[in-house]
């Protein structure tokens, strides 16, 4: 993961997965806002069965890759032990990375064996699983073996509080099952750690974006980035909070915009489905109430007369079906 392409391709896989989870959500709460049940994982709609699944499977083979590439392709002995099957100092991190894909792999699993099986868990069973495999990256993030001192260092500190705020999320879904905003919230840490992982990937693994005064040295097993003096690094460090800052900022406008999008497509079906209803319906159900049917509280709608209290709960019933 130490390398430019190390960041970028987690990041876009985290990225598309925030991105997947943020429309679900908010287009489960557009459509029906008063029987929003939270989950760990969208099946598409709409489409085949065969598809139903396919978020899992994407989470187990980015996993999968994930893990091959840290143990066997990017060694340049294309396997990670010493001769004496010990692990050296400098491919600490590559387990490290390693073991936080295969923790993404094992709840992705067993959340197909449950829906496959239909095994009967928990309730939030599947968010614990889902809350300890993010709760591992942040540990494993926390306590990196890597050389995070500095501008990396700080990169990677702000990485962990979108971590930190999935997991508070997961957490919250297990007791308040209903509550769209905590689904929505997780769903922006998502795309959030996405975002923020390219953003790493670019600035400290491309040369011509690093801050000014900042530079990527060698050292006896890898690069890290150094600047040059404390001005330049505190410098750098305001920058990246900058960044941090205009990230979050470009995802609540995305939310803002989402939520406004879906909610106009979810009228507009609702309007072609009633005006569908009115145009397939029987005219001579329909009858003209004049005054004295008002005055006396009858309203023969649709062949049946009802009172102004009973139209009254008809409406509500409909607003709440919205």
């Amino acid at each position: 993961m130490g390398t430019f392409v190390g960041h970028i391709l987690p990041g876009a896989g985290f990225l598309l997965l925030g991105l997947w989870h943020l429309y679900n959500a908010v287009a489960a709460h557009v459509r029906s806002p008063w029987h929003f049940k939270t989950r760990t994982w969208f099946p598409p709609r709409g489409l085949s069965h065969r598809l139903r699944h396919a978020e899992l499977y994407f989470i187990m083979l980015g996993s999968c890759l994930s893990i091959a590439a840290e143990l066997f392709i990017c060694p340049a002995a294309h396997q990670p032990w010493a001769d004496d099957w010990s692990i050296p100092a400098y491919h600490l991190n590559n387990f490290e990375h390693s073991t936080i894909s295969l923790f993404m792999l094992i709840y992705a699993a067993l959340a197909l064996m449950v829906d496959v099986t239909q095994l009967h868990v928990p309730q939030g069973w599947l968010h614990g699983l889902a809350a300890i495999a993010l709760s591992q990256e942040l540990l494993l993030f926390h306590f990196h073996s890597a050389d995070h001192m500095g501008l990396e260092g700080h990169y990677h500190w702000l990485l962990q509080l979108p971590i930190a705020v999935s997991i508070l999320c997961l957490v919250a879904e297990i007791a308040i099952r209903n509550l769209p905003v905590i689904t929505i919230m997780r769903s922006v840490a998502i795309l959030f750690q996405g975002t923020w992982f390219i953003q790493m990937g670019m600035v400290l693994w491309t040369p011509s974006l690093l801050p000014k005064g900042c530079a990527v040295v060698k050292t006896e097993f890898s690069e890290t980035v150094r600047c040059a003096t404390d001005a330049a690094t505190h410098q750098a460090k305001a920058l990246a909070n900058l960044q941090f800052s205009w990230h979050l900022a470009a995802i609540m406008v995305f939310t803002g915009a989402l939520f406004y999008l879906l909610s106009a497509l979810e009228k507009r079906r609702m309007t072609y489905q009633h005006l569908d209803v009115v145009e397939n319906s029987d005219p001579e159900r329909f009858k003209i109430v004049d005054d004295v049917d008002l005055e006396h509280g009858n309203s023969p709608t649709c062949g049946t007369s009802h009172t102004s209290m009973e139209m009254q709960t008809m409406v509500d019933a409909l607003d709440l079906e919205r």
